[in-house]
């Protein structure tokens, strides 16, 4: 990997983290296209330079979280699914499903379907949870069970939660900003884990790349968030279902 590689998948993890279209198989597929082989190294670049986006969430929500325990104690309950699961299975997931493309690009068809067939119920509903406090600990702890479905590469963390989110009732604006903000725990768990496990064999060179990849998910990051944020006031995600659905069957036809 060089560092124009690293400013583009920077530019992918940023643009794609907090989209319901899973960041993870973006990453894979965008190094599948750049012919960057899936080493030790590039494995944990993917999972670390995510803590760029999770940095843009506390620039933009920090106070959100900081100043409101209830809020802070909710994320934490919703967090404790994928933080056991994901230490259980940490091997199995970085060592097979992050190397098993066919896999991810079902996730990201099957994803896609199960967005346009749940919006087509979903629609003229309106959630009753209108603000982050009256989210309670039982769906916080639920939001937190359809996020640990989201280690399976492709189905996307944000997809996951967010859906699960709107069918317990909680509003759009709302369990979108819910999502960003359970991100924060998740992420810096999974990368300081991984880099805890295999951070110290990094060369020099190495750290510049996953520097200059986190610098750049940061600042891209940014502009999603507001994007999601502006695009959620008049819009469903259908068509990011619509978008899994055809990235997906691209790369089945051609890729796998």
């Amino acid at each position: 990997m060089n560092y124009w590689q690293s400013v583009i998948l920077g530019i992918v993890e940023g643009f794609t983290e907090f989209l319901p279209i899973s960041s993870t198989a973006h990453l894979i597929l965008t190094a599948k296209l750049l012919n960057i082989s899936q080493t030790e190294f590039v494995r944990s670049f993917e999972i670390a330079i995510q803590l760029g986006a999770i940095l843009a969430v506390l620039w933009l929500y920090g106070r959100k979280v900081l100043f409101h325990k209830e809020v802070f104690k909710k994320i934490i309950v919703a967090f404790l699914p994928t933080a056991i699961l994901g230490f259980l299975f940490y091997k199995i997931i970085k060592n097979y499903l992050m190397e098993n493309l066919l896999i991810i690009v079902w996730a990201l068809i099957l994803g896609g379907i199960f967005f346009i067939i749940f919006e087509q119920w979903y629609k003229n509903k309106i959630g009753k949870v209108d603000s982050l406090e009256k989210i309670s600990y039982k769906n916080s702890f639920l939001i937190g069970v359809c996020q640990a479905v989201a280690m399976i590469p492709g189905v996307s963390r944000a997809a996951a939660t967010i859906l699960g989110g709107l069918f317990l009732g909680i509003q759009r604006k709302v369990i979108v900003e819910f999502s960003f903000l359970l991100a924060v725990p998740t992420m810096v768990m999974a990368t300081g884990y991984d880099l805890l496990k295999n951070g110290f064999s990094f060369s020099f060179n190495q750290f510049g790349l996953l520097f200059v990849g986190f610098l750049t998910s940061f600042l891209v990051a940014i502009i999603a968030i507001k994007f999601l944020l502006y695009y959620i006031q008049q819009n469903d995600f259908k068509w990011f279902g619509v978008y899994r659905i055809i990235v997906g069957l691209i790369f089945l036809l051609f890729f796998v």
